[in-house]
């Protein structure tokens, strides 16, 4: 209760179940989605059920929208206290067939969207450390098996998967000292 969360890909699938579910155990919910129309949904349901939430569809994948989320959070509920990266999409090609362009854009959503929006909340946080006030962040990012152990055909998705958890055990490792913990 009292906390806010951001939920990238929540318009619907895995996303919007996490943004229902953190709205029904009382948090404030920033739904992003690239579908404007699905993320408003997501928020009228979640609306509909008595929750608080609001949708801010800026690119993940771009450091200043993702800085804009962040300040959405702030702004609408004067504080970010949960980050969900759950945002991906897919563009499976055996490993010859893979474009450069297929390359980048899984890349670039699952592994620089995990990054541009968590560097932000992780600034807020530090931030916030610094000035004395109590902080008690939640990062958690979406991997999958695909990240351990491959999986034919999706190589580029495989490949940002694994990349995640890295970046998550380092960002555990560094935020830990802030009251920030982050898992995937």
């Amino acid at each position: 209760e009292a906390r806010t969360a951001i939920v990238t890909g929540a318009g619907n699938g895995l996303g919007k179940s996490y943004a229902k579910a953190l709205a029904a155990a009382g948090a404030n919910v920033v739904v992003n989605d690239i579908n404007e129309q699905t993320a408003g949904l997501t928020v009228d349901e979640i609306v509909a059920d008595g929750g608080h939430a609001i949708a801010c569809c800026r690119d993940i994948t771009d450091h200043e929208q993702a800085g804009q989320i962040v300040q959405a959070a702030i702004d609408t509920y004067a504080d970010l206290n949960i980050v969900v990266n759950n945002a991906g999409i897919c563009r499976d090609r055996m490993f010859t067939s893979l474009s450069p362009d297929d390359w980048d854009a899984v890349v670039s959503v699952h592994l620089k969207g995990h990054y541009c929006l968590a560097s932000h909340a992780a600034r807020l946080w530090r931030a916030q450390a610094k000035e004395g006030q109590a902080v008690s962040g939640r990062i958690i990012n979406t991997s999958s098996g695909a990240g351990l152990l491959g999986s034919i055909g999706q190589s580029n998705y495989s490949a940002a998967k694994g990349a995640i958890l890295s970046l998550t055990l380092v960002q555990a490792a560094e935020l830990q000292r802030y009251d920030v913990t982050a898992n995937a």
